[in-house]
């Protein structure tokens, strides 16, 4: 007879507590971006409760910083307390915005281990588990996330350079593997649980909110081990880096979109079936909040804003976090004023609008009426006086404009 495979949902990459876009929600008390990414995580619940899953496996960052506020906390128990109460393995890996830099603090997952939460194991150091499952036994392999404040501790690490350090750091990771994959039992199928990078894998937004530098391990170091499947976390872009070869080498990706940067990728998780014989697995897509970048050039319209409602009634703009970049001419300002264009934008979960004026080269900003100008628009001058690229221009507007929106 068949034996029924191992079942494993692997996520990662959670992330509460980013506020980008979006208002406090009044009936919960919770940021709107925050809700998104606990919905997010109730998709991740149901699925394994509804799939009968044996292990859910989270391969880190589960909070957007190291010190998570204590309702972030209360609502990411109360879906980890679902898994545990049906049954369910948990392995929470930790990540590096999970783990403080002084090794004598916890993390911000090591309270689960603190209670004894049945079904629940934290990862919080290089370390091998087995699990017994109802569909047989499982090993888990994990190798958190390095903090290289714990090295520096050492007389022997302080005088390196960064460089130095990082292979020094790199090195004794690749070590710990070595070790761990030595002590796997042939007979059992493993898994292992990872959060750092690897030197084939495309980057994601984790680059934009990490903590420190970063290091990457090689690819052929993880596919020579005794895995059945890889489940990594920390970049936040979904892909296996082992292209379809065994093991499957995989990042779940994140699974709420971060920023722009993310508008294009399709968020979700991982479901994996081990079976003694062969291991597949398959993407899961959520329903992650869309992005949505729209450009309208309305420097040769004679109706600049009906050329933008236009443009806007063939996106999908509703529920969505949406920029728009217009380009223009300076006599245009009038008729784009923000009131006419964020009620365009009604439907939208958030808005961001950013003019690109077009304005002849000028070495200062002699002229200007600047009672009649507003603070973004002033910056926007000044950037552009100052020969900035327009790419540069774009990226200071849309940081300044957090500031700007800001009540006072």
């Amino acid at each position: 007879m068949k034996r029924t495979p191992i079942r494993l949902l692997h996520f990662a990459d959670l992330h509460i507590g980013v506020e980008n876009y979006g208002q406090i929600d009044r009936q919960t008390g919770l940021h709107r971006r925050v809700l998104d990414f606990l919905h997010r995580l109730d998709e991740v619940v149901a699925y394994a409760l509804r799939h009968e899953a044996d292990v859910v496996l989270f391969a880190g960052d589960a909070f957007r910083t190291r010190s998570p506020e204590p309702t972030h906390q209360r609502e990411f128990a109360a879906r980890i307390r679902r898994l545990s109460q049906a049954g369910i393995a948990v392995v929470l890996l930790v990540g590096n915005h999970d783990v403080p830099a002084i090794a004598q603090r916890a993390s911000s997952l090591d309270i689960f281990s603190a209670l004894g939460v049945p079904n629940v194991t934290v990862l919080n150091k290089a370390r091998r588990v087995r699990l017994e499952t109802k569909h047989g036994p499982l090993q888990i392999v994990g190798l958190p996330y390095p903090i290289r404040q714990r090295l520096l501790k050492k007389q022997e690490y302080r005088k390196l350079t960064p460089e130095q350090l990082d292979d020094r750091m790199t090195g004794l990771m690749l070590s710990t593997l070595r070790r761990l994959s030595a002590e796997v039992e042939p007979e059992v199928p493993a898994v292992l649980a990872g959060h750092f990078s690897l030197d084939q894998a495309a980057d994601g937004s984790e680059r934009k909110i990490m903590v420190g530098r970063d290091l990457s391990l090689p690819r052929s170091e993880i596919a020579a081990g005794p895995w059945a499947y890889v489940a990594l976390g920390h970049i936040h872009r979904h892909q296996d880096v082992n292209e379809g070869r065994a093991p499957g080498i995989v990042y779940a990706g994140s699974l709420e979109r971060i920023d722009f940067g993310e508008e294009e990728e399709a968020k979700g998780f991982v479901w994996v079936e081990i079976a003694p014989d062969e291991t597949t697995w398959r993407f899961i897509e959520v329903k992650a909040r869309p992005m949505l970048t729209i450009e309208v050039d309305v420097r040769e319209a004679d109706a600049p804003l009906a050329l933008v409602q236009r443009r806007l009634a063939r996106r999908q703009v509703r529920d969505a976090i949406v920029r728009l970049i217009i380009r223009m001419r300076p006599e245009q300002r009038e008729q784009l004023r923000n009131k006419a264009l964020t009620a365009l934008l009604k439907g939208a979960f958030h808005a961001k609008i950013i003019p690109e004026v077009e304005y002849p080269r000028r070495d200062r900003l002699a002229g200007v009426e600047l009672e009649a100008m507003t603070p973004s628009l002033l910056l926007e001058r000044y950037l552009v006086a100052s020969g900035k690229p327009l790419e540069v221009v774009r990226a200071f507007l849309e940081e300044a404009a957090t500031i700007f929106e800001r009540p006072a």
